[in-house]
């Protein structure tokens, strides 16, 4: 019974014992799940997960085989309940042409949310197709699997046209595995740039070449001279963006992360989404509940530190300059005024994106943030990455 997904597990590189695997047999046979309407899918998965992952760290990598043993079994919560479900039933994805896509017009901020509001109070039923109401398929800017050009997104799964200016949903999003085993050094050899070493403190290492020349200064008498350890001084302050379009560059990211934690042992990292606001998240699962202010990050850190950004810039540029900009929620502050804050609060930065260097030219929310950071951007390459320690050293 459940063997082949214990090992299905084990595949996945997740610690999980024998014990824990009869831990879970004998809760299932004391029918810890079977109460409240009987045993379900999800019951089974937070029984599995609690009594096989020991780390809260694990859980991506339980997520992603749990839904490869039970082939993609829905398991998230449904955070669309607000707008009734039928209003959002995919029956048509649209397909438009280039030369009908640009004859649709963009509204604009102001009168997109005027707009919004008035569907809440007027619509009353499903729409499909259409160009003014919340539905599916059309190119009413608010709805799910039709084109606008600046639009609400409502109910979709995930992003088509990378043209939504806010989400209509609480999504959820993965934390990045910094136990990945990398597959080059390249990465690890190109951030030992930024290191510098210093020796202080009482903790002491035997120095080779100075014992070797003082014993033989000595007449050969053994004469062992010690020095104070060298430890890594350098501090980085690590944000990166999760979520969305970073979605297509979760492993490339994933290798920095694991090369960077293991090059500098003072390395503090959050995550935001798209720009930085008011506040940040160290654990992607409890981004609505362990929420940490910008500002008392910009308060705890002096600014000794290296501040180094991981995103792609892509995002609609009300999100950068537009208060209540935010894809996600109304931030009372424009994100670039949080950008600003942070690069004068740490004087030493530099943006990092994943994205081909090719692209940025074509997409205005890279160009302002290239403004923002004053040029200070570097592509998640090897040279990108030298040149941007390189930078960080001076």
């Amino acid at each position: 019974m459940l063997i082949d997904f214990f090992f299905t597990l084990r595949t996945a590189k997740l610690p999980v014992s024998i014990k824990e695997y009869l831990t879970l047999l004998e809760a299932i046979r004391s029918g810890v799940i079977s109460d409240d309407g009987g045993p379900t899918v999800d019951k089974f998965y937070y029984l599995a997960r609690t009594a096989l992952v020991k780390d809260e760290a694990n859980f991506d990598k339980f997520d992603r085989a749990f839904g490869a043993y039970f082939k993609g079994v829905e398991l998230l919560t449904d955070f669309t309940k607000d707008i009734p479900l039928e209003w959002l039933q995919k029956r048509l994805e649209l397909d438009l042409s280039p030369e009908e896509k640009a004859q649709i017009e963009k509204l604009g901020w102001d009168e997109l949310m005027k707009r919004l509001r008035e569907l809440f109070e007027q619509q009353k039923e499903r729409h499909e197709g259409g160009n003014r109401f919340i539905g599916t398929g059309g190119t009413s800017p608010f709805g799910a699997y039709g084109y606008n050009p600046e639009g609400i997104r409502i109910g979709q799964d995930r992003s088509r046209n990378r043209s939504a200016i806010k989400v209509w949903d609480q999504r959820q999003y993965k934390d990045y595995d910094d136990a990945l085993e990398l597959g080059t050094r390249n990465i690890k050899v190109a951030l030992r740039r930024l290191r510098r070493f210093a020796r202080e403190g009482s903790v002491e290492e035997l120095d080779l070449d100075d014992t070797i020349r003082s014993t033989a200064a000595n007449a050969g008498w053994l004469d062992i001279k010690m020095v104070p350890e060298r430890h890594n001084h350098v501090k980085v302050l690590l944000l990166m963006d999760v979520g969305g379009t970073m979605d297509e560059h979760i492993h490339r990211v994933e290798e920095l992360f694991s090369a960077a934690k293991a090059e500098f042992k003072h390395l503090e990292f959050y995550y935001f989404h798209n720009c930085v606001y008011d506040y940040m998240w160290k654990n992607n699962r409890r981004r609505f509940s362990e929420k940490f202010p910008t500002w008392d990050v910009i308060r705890k850190y002096n600014k000794d530190y290296k501040l180094i950004f991981v995103g792609d810039a892509t995002m609609s540029p009300y999100e950068i300059l537009q208060p209540g900009g935010s894809v996600e929620y109304n931030n009372e502050e424009a994100g670039a005024e949080w950008l600003q804050r942070l690069t004068h609060a740490f004087p030493k930065y530099a943006w990092i994106n994943p994205e081909p260097q090719g692209v940025w030219g074509y997409r205005q929310s890279v160009s302002i943030i290239q403004q923002i950071m004053n040029q200070r951007m570097f592509p998640l390459t090897l040279n990108g990455l030298e040149g941007a320690m390189r930078l960080l050293t001076k």
